[in-house]
C-alpha cells in the first residue's frame, strides 16, 4: 500500500482499528500521533495525511491535498468474463499499469455463472481497484462494466478515429502486437475468455474496425495476457 485512499464521506471521519488501511498505518508505516503519510481521495487529489489521534477503537486522520488527480487513461480494456479469481487479478494488476477503463463481457464461449459471482454482486471489485490504485501510487480509478453483451459494448465505443481498436487472437491473427503501430491518441483492446473468441465474434470485431493481433506463439494465461498486452499498447500510446 503505497498510497493510502480515503473516499470523500472518510475524510475527517475516523478509521476503525479493523480496517486495513488503519492496520497498515499503525503496524506497517508505524506511523503514530503527529506523524505524517502518502494519502490521496479516490478520484481527487493526492497530498499528506496526518496521524490526529489514536484510541483503542479507532484512528484519526487530517488530509492536506497537494497534487490535482491524473487525468484518465485513454487505454479501455475489453476481456471476455473470466472465472472469478481470475477477474480479481486482471482488476488488480490492469489497474495498477493504468488502464482506463474495464469492460467484462459476456460471450460465446464463456460461462454464463461467472456474471453472478459475488466478485460483482457484492462490490468486492472495486476493492480490487483500490489495491491496484493504491499499489500504483494514484487516486485515479477505472470505469468498470460487468456482465454486458459484447455486441453492446462495441456499439458504445468512441468514434474509431479517436481509438486504436485491437483485439488479441491466437488464431487468425496476421501480425504481433509488438509490430504495430498505433497513430491514435487512445486505444481499445480486447481479449477473449479462457476459451478464445468464436467466428461470429472476430467477425463483430472486424465490423467494429478492430485490427487482429497476437502476442507470440505462446498461449497465456488471461492474467498474463492482460499484463503484457496492456504494457506494449501503453508503451506505443507514451504513457511508460
Amino acid at each position: 500500500m503505497n498510497l493510502v485512499l480515503l473516499e470523500e464521506a472518510e475524510l475527517g471521519v475516523p478509521l476503525p482499528l479493523g480496517d486495513a488501511r488503519a492496520r497498515h498505518i499503525l503496524e506497517v508505516l508505524r506511523r503514530g500521533v503527529g506523524d505524517e503519510l502518502d494519502a490521496g481521495v479516490v478520484d481527487g487529489p493526492r497530498g499528506k495525511a496526518r496521524v490526529e489521534a489514536v484510541s483503542k477503537e479507532w484512528l484519526q486522520l487530517s488530509f492536506t491535498p497537494l497534487a490535482p488527480p491524473a487525468g484518465q487513461s485513454p487505454l479501455r480494456l475489453i476481456v471476455g468474463l473470466p472465472r472469478p479469481q481470475t477477474a480479481r487479478k486482471v482488476l488488480g494488476e490492469a489497474t495498477t499499469l493504468g488502464v482506463g477503463a474495464m469492460d467484462f463481457v459476456r460471450t460465446d464461449r464463456g460461462e454464463p455463472g461467472y456474471a453472478q459471482s459475488t466478485l460483482w454482486s457484492s462490490g468486492e471489485w472495486r476493492r480490487h481497484l483500490l489495491e491496484g490504485a493504491q499499489q500504483a501510487f494514484c487516486t485515479r480509478l477505472p470505469t468498470v462494466t460487468h456482465g454486458e453483451s459484447l455486441e453492446a459494448v462495441l456499439a458504445a465505443l468512441p468514434p474509431a478515429a479517436d481509438c486504436a481498436r485491437i483485439v488479441l487472437d491466437n488464431y487468425e491473427s496476421p501480425e504481433a502486437l509488438s509490430g504495430l503501430s498505433l497513430a491514435s491518441p487512445g486505444a481499445v483492446l480486447a481479449l477473449g475468455s479462457e476459451r478464445g473468441w468464436t467466428a461470429r465474434e472476430r467477425d463483430l470485431f472486424r465490423a467494429a474496425g478492430f485490427r487482429l493481433a497476437h502476442l507470440g506463439p505462446r498461449v497465456l494465461r488471461t492474467e498474463t495476457a492482460v499484463v503484457a498486452a496492456v504494457t506494449l499498447v501503453l508503451a506505443k500510446l507514451g504513457r511508460l
